[in-house]
């Protein structure tokens, strides 16, 4: 995540310095990701097809909102800027996410600065500073200091999707969760975050009063009123979030039926062959994706026991 970050910044403005930063961008993310990709797959451990897939659309996300057409409309229309940061605070972040294993992130993790940077995927951590960065970069003097300077624009892209992938790291991630962070805290934390967003659209649509005087001329361009400029903005980002919370309690859903019928099966399996399991540590172990080591686990003490 630190590397998102540094090259975020150069890469991350419109115009002419979009245009040279997205080979770059992708040489930068692409190559060592793949590089760590094939490593895994030479060592038998193979990164899912879906996550290379992820992480090389999250890719292509992120490109696109940085290309200059999307910059220059993005300067002209608050509906375009917003697009644009639900594109790289969202979608990217979240397929980006999508794209790690564990073993993928290891040669990270085992750099102590980097590290310490797990604190930032805390669940608490995570949304307590999505939440500061989101509403700190919607407040007008500084949303209209990153349209009017490239430098602010880029770092605010940056900031985006770093805490936007420190939120999604936080529920989608690999890296271990607090023992408390179960299916029911992971509902509340996918409701707070989105009720998070859609206190701002639904200041956007019903303020009456316009946020971003900036506009005024490039909707002046566009023959649209400032007041529907903002209204549109504030009606994207809920449409997009109530999209995405309607795809995450569907996740959710899966997740606890899918745990559910792993964590029965684990009990037979266990009583089939006659060694005791306690029905909560069979719930830890699928929780934690370790489902299978405990099977094995069980299948050789049952060998064990029949010599």
């Amino acid at each position: 995540m630190t590397g998102v970050v540094s090259s975020m910044i150069p890469l991350a403005a419109a115009g002419p310095a979009g245009t040279i930063g997205l080979p770059l961008l992708v040489l930068l993310y692409w190559l060592p990701y793949y590089l760590r990709v094939r490593t895994l797959a030479h060592e038998g451990r193979p990164v899912p097809t879906w996550r290379i897939v992820c992480f090389a659309a999250g890719l292509g996300v992120l490109a696109l909102a940085l290309t200059p057409p999307v910059g220059k409309l993005s300067d002209q229309l608050l509906v375009a800027h917003m697009a644009e940061h639900l594109l790289i605070g969202d979608l990217a972040a979240l397929l980006l996410v999508l794209g790690f294993t564990g073993p993928v992130l290891a040669p990270l993790l085992r750099n102590r600065v980097i590290g310490r940077l797990r604190v930032l995927t805390h669940p608490v951590v995570a949304v307590l500073l999505w939440a500061v960065n989101f509403y700190a970069w919607h407040l007008p003097v500084l949303y209209q200091a990153a349209l009017r300077h490239d430098a602010v624009h880029a770092l605010e892209h940056a900031t985006f999707l770093l805490f936007g992938m420190g939120v999604w790291m936080a529920l989608l991630g690999p890296l271990p969760k607090p023992a408390w962070f179960g299916n029911a805290a992971r509902l509340v934390y996918i409701i707070v975050v989105r009720l998070i967003g859609t206190v701002l659209a639904n200041a956007m649509i019903f303020a009456g009063a316009v946020f971003y005087p900036y506009y005024a001329s490039g909707d002046a361009h566009w023959h649209i009123s400032p007041i529907a400029d903002q209204v549109a903005a504030g009606g994207l980002m809920m449409v997009e979030e109530s999209l995405l919370t309607i795809g995450l309690f569907c996740w959710l859903f899966l997740k606890v039926a899918r745990e559910g019928e792993e964590r029965q099966g684990l009990l037979d399996y266990a009583a089939a062959n006659g060694v005791e399991l306690d029905e909560e540590r069979a719930a830890r172990a699928v929780a934690a994706g370790r489902g299978e080591e405990l099977r094995e686990r069980i299948s050789r003490r049952t060998a064990a026991r029949a010599t």
